[in-house]
C-alpha cells in the first residue's frame, strides 16, 4: 500500500444542516452523495462522478469544511500536536473499516483532521472538474502555524511575495511537491481556517451561480499569474471555499 504522509486526503463539510449543504453543492458543482456504513452508522460520502472525495456530516458550532491531512502514525501525530500546542477536538479513534483518525485545533486556532487510511492514499494524478486541487490555511499568526506544521507534518517550505503585499508560503512534502499555503488572514476578524479550492470550468460562472443559489462571493474572480484564476464563497451556511479554473500548463 502506499502513502503519501502530508497529502489533503479528504475534505468533510461540517454543519447543522447536512441535506441544504447536499443540494447546493450538488447544483453548484454537479456532486451527488451516496451513504455508506461506518461501524454503527452511515456516512454520506461526496462523489464527484465515481469518485468518493468527501463527506457531509451533522455538526454544531458553525459550517466549515475540515481538511485531512495524511499522517504515517495517528496516535504519534495527535500526541505531537497537543506537544506543539494545539488543542484536542476528538482522540484517535478507529472508523469502521477505513481508517482512523483524531482531530485537533492548531495553535493559530485552525480545525486539522490527522488520518490513516487502512488501504492507502490516492495517488497524486490530474484533477478533474469538481476535484479538489489546492488547500490554503488563511491565520492570524503565519510564523506560529509554519512551525506547527513543518515540524509536526515534516512539510518544507518556499516564500515568495505576494501583489498585495505580504508573504505566501507554499508547503511541500519529497520529491517538492506542493500541498498546500499559508498567508495571513486579510480581515483580522477571520479565524484561521484551512480553505480547500474545487477545480471548476469557468471561475466566474460558478461564482455567479452561487450567488443565485444562495452564497455570498467573498472574493471575486481574480487572475494569479502562473496559478489559475480563482475566487472564493460563503455557502448558505457559512462555511468558506474557494474555485480555481487552473492556468493551462505550459
Amino acid at each position: 500500500m502506499s502513502y503519501l504522509p502530508g497529502k489533503f486526503v479528504w475534505f468533510e463539510h461540517a454543519s447543522g444542516d447536512p441535506a441544504k449543504a447536499q443540494a447546493f453543492y450538488a447544483s453548484l458543482f454537479g456532486w451527488h452523495a451516496e451513504s455508506m456504513p461506518m461501524g454503527q452508522m452511515q456516512y454520506t460520502m461526496i462523489m464527484n462522478g465515481a469518485d468518493g472525495i468527501g463527506g457531509f456530516v451533522q455538526a454544531d458550532g458553525g459550517a466549515r469544511w475540515v481538511s485531512y491531512v495524511s499522517v504515517p502514525d495517528v496516535d504519534k501525530a495527535y500526541a505531537a500536536a497537543l506537544a506543539a500546542g494545539a488543542r484536542s477536538e476528538s482522540a484517535p479513534m478507529d472508523y469502521g473499516p477505513v481508517g482512523r483518525g483524531a482531530a485537533v485545533i492548531d495553535p493559530t486556532g485552525a480545525r486539522i483532521s490527522l488520518w490513516k487510511s487502512a488501504q492507502a492514499d490516492r495517488p497524486d494524478q490530474d484533477v478533474p472538474v469538481g476535484g479538489w486541487v489546492w488547500n490554503e490555511l488563511t491565520t492570524s499568526d503565519p510564523q506560529a502555524a509554519l512551525k506547527f506544521y513543518t515540524g509536526l507534518i515534516g512539510y518544507t517550505q518556499d516564500t515568495m511575495p505576494m501583489e498585495a503585499g505580504g508573504s505566501y508560503h507554499l508547503l511541500k512534502t519529497e520529491g517538492d511537491k506542493g500541498r498546500g499555503g499559508v498567508m495571513k488572514s486579510p480581515d483580522e476578524k477571520m479565524p484561521s481556517q484551512w480553505v480547500p479550492y474545487v477545480h471548476v470550468a469557468d471561475c466566474d460562472a460558478t461564482l455567479s451561480k452561487a450567488g443565485q443559489l444562495g452564497a455570498t462571493v467573498c472574493m471575486p474572480g481574480t487572475d494569479i499569474p502562473g496559478v489559475g484564476r480563482i475566487g472564493m464563497l460563503s455557502d448558505p451556511q457559512g462555511a468558506l471555499v474557494a474555485v480555481i479554473k487552473p492556468s493551462p500548463r505550459s
